[in-house]
């Protein structure tokens, strides 16, 4: 018998079921509440089904001109003859009415045509201005074709090009002219039921470095995955770029560079108006508003992190998402070379965001198998920074969060003499250096390892430490190999060689999406481990038998209900979740809440 109640609009009740695999129950689907245990569904996006009559409301009643030109509404061509009736839409379309399947035929026939990423790029963000839906089923559909396109490699092109290519704003650019005013600024953002913020301040975009106030690229393409994979809302999604200037003067001197025109604020300017920001989205947006940290610089990313994790709902994708999801890919790779993790000793080159991160949170796996404490199994773990191998005698002059990493060694000062030195199992790039796994380095990992396993993720494509067909070639296709940007299939010998892509978009669509559905007011590392878990579990026997270390994309939708059920249970199991009771199904909940593309029919 169970006593429910209700607290801050949620309905709470002494006892709940446990279990992710069971049937799904009435609980599953509030129809008063969306995602986000109690953020209402305004537009009916998550309740989507093709046959419910829906009202085109802007402000006001939208029809007619204000109608085509309206994202959200807008079906072009696809408008009904009863629709151009009753919204006088008559003679502003074409007498022609066509269905969204024959549009995204179109449309994807038209991209085609392109041969330049960049010119496919634009022709994606000019559709998602003018038609929403057909955006996300265009992308959803096509996702292994178009997740080039609208994230790595070709968004880090389009965030340097960002100043000449710009045509309409997208999300909300605070710079250090609204300190002071922060608050304001985010109640002129139109929608009021935000659940996952992405926001950069453009220091260290992807490996291409400072890009200042263009780096609004990244929290605009990171929010379209959030929608496409992990099916969140769109009109939950907000990107927001904070400009404090740049300090790169190719930029400064750009005629059409659209940020600050200064060099960057450091320290308590800086502080300052990241402190007021942080407090103004929980004052705008609730407690259980999603804040994804992005392309922020070493120093900063970590700070901010650790500053306000106890206190907000925030990640780091490059640091956490980039941990989850290689933790994924080497669990899933032991099953190819046996062992555990325990068992293998890993080399890093990069000791920044991404390296640290992903170390942390293999050396915490290790510690839950082993029951070691965290300090012992960070011992199989070595990293190499720009001076050479992380060692104790290194330690007064390190970073803070590259200490934990200094062990007994004698110094060594380049990564060939690392490898030589220390005999990797596993070999992972994260420096944002390309070329940096040379063939002496590749082959001498090789030499004493019958399956080695080299992670080259460093984005973009040009960043990579080595190519595919370096990795397959330089260790006669014996090599495990994933990269963070994607390379196309390798023929060695007569034999085709599929490489894997570590890419975070495995992992953070998902796992936004598990913390917004149970409505989690904190991220725990468990829930980090809990999504690696999930994504693992997803690589079939079919996928290993072609070298893989990941699932297909295609089938990402799938993929992430079951991280989102995953890192929900772990919220619910940790007492961090709000939204309650519990939904018996978590998987079948998770497949419910995802936002359709579908057209609706309107009265």
């Amino acid at each position: 018998m169970s006593t429910e109640g209700k607290v801050n609009g949620f309905s709470m009740a002494s006892t709940t079921e446990k279990t992710i695999g069971e049937g799904a129950s009435v609980l599953d689907l509030d129809l008063k509440s969306a995602v986000a245990g109690g953020v209402k569904d305004v537009y009916g996006e998550d309740l989507a089904t093709e046959e419910q009559l829906v009202t085109p409301w802007t402000v006001s009643l939208a029809s007619g001109y204000t109608l085509l030109r309206d994202p959200h509404h807008n079906k072009g061509l696809a408008f009904t003859e009863k629709e151009r009736d009753a919204h006088y839409l008559r003679g502003l379309l074409p007498p022609i009415s066509i269905n969204q399947e024959l549009q995204e035929k179109k449309i994807m026939h038209n991209l085609r045509q392109y041969q330049v990423p960049l010119q496919r790029y634009t022709a994606l963000m000019d559709l998602q201005e003018r038609n929403q839906r057909l955006f996300y089923k265009l992308l959803i559909d096509n996702v292994e074709e178009l997740l080039p396109i609208v994230y790595t490699p070709t968004v880090g092109e389009a965030c340097q090009k960002y100043g000449c290519i710009f045509r309409r704003p997208q999300g909300l650019y605070i710079s250090l002219k609204e300190k002071g005013k922060i608050l304001e600024v985010l109640k002129n953002w139109p929608q009021r039921n935000i659940q996952v913020i992405v926001v950069t301040d453009g220091e260290r975009i992807l490996g291409l470095g400072d890009l200042g106030c263009q780096g609004m690229g990244i929290p605009v393409g990171k929010l379209a995955l959030y929608t496409a994979l992990g099916g969140l809302r769109p009109s939950a999604c907000l990107p927001i770029t904070i400009d404090v200037g740049t300090n790169n003067v190719e930029l400064l001197k750009d005629d059409f560079y659209i940020g600050l025109r200064q060099k960057r604020a450091t320290g308590q300017e800086y502080s300052e108006l990241l402190h007021e920001f942080m407090r103004a989205v929980k004052q705008n947006y609730g407690e259980k508003v999603l804040v994804q940290f992005e392309d922020f610089a070493n120093h900063n990313a970590f700070e901010l992190l650790s500053k306000y994790r106890s206190t907000h709902l925030v990640f780091n994708d490059d640091i956490q998402g980039t941990a989850s999801v290689v933790l994924a890919g080497v669990v899933a790779a032991l099953k190819l070379v046996g062992g555990t993790l325990a068992e293998h000793t890993f080399l890093f080159l990069g000791a920044g965001e991404a390296g640290t991160g992903i170390a942390e949170l293999i050396a915490l796996e290790m510690s839950k198998q082993t029951q070691a404490p965290i300090e012992e199994t960070r011992k199989k773990i070595w990293l190499v920074d720009s001076k050479g191998l992380i060692v104790s005698a290194r330690k007064e002059s390190l970073q803070h969060f590259k200490k934990p990493w200094a062990h007994e060694h004698e110094p060594v000062g380049n990564l060939l003499d690392a490898v030589k030195a220390i005999k990797p199992t596993i070999l992972v790039g994260s420096s944002g250096a390309g070329k940096t796994f040379t063939k002496e380095v590749v082959q001498t990992v090789a030499s004493f390892n019958e399956r080695p396993i080299i992670l080259a993720l460093s984005n973009p494509t040009s960043q990579s430490e080595c190519t595919a067909e370096e990795a397959y070639t330089w260790t006669d296709g014996r090599v495990i190999f994933a990269s963070g940007s994607p390379f196309d299939s390798v023929e060695y010998n007569g034999k085709v060689y599929v490489p894997s892509q570590a890419n975070n978009a495995y992992i953070f669509p998902g796992f936004g999406l598990g913390v917004v559905m149970s409505g989690a007011i904190r991220v725990h590392d468990d829930m980090l481990l809990a999504a690696s878990e999930a994504l693992a579990q997803q690589v079939t026997e079919e996928n290993f038998q072609k070298g893989l270390i990941y699932p297909p994309f295609k089938s990402i939708r799938k993929i992430s209900a079951h991280i989102a059920a995953n890192v929900a249970d772990k919220a619910y199991e940790l007492g961090l979740a709000s939204h309650l009771p519990r939904p018996a199904n978590l998987v079948k909940y998770a497949e419910s809440c995802m936002y359709s593309p579908i057209y609706r029919t309107y009265r």
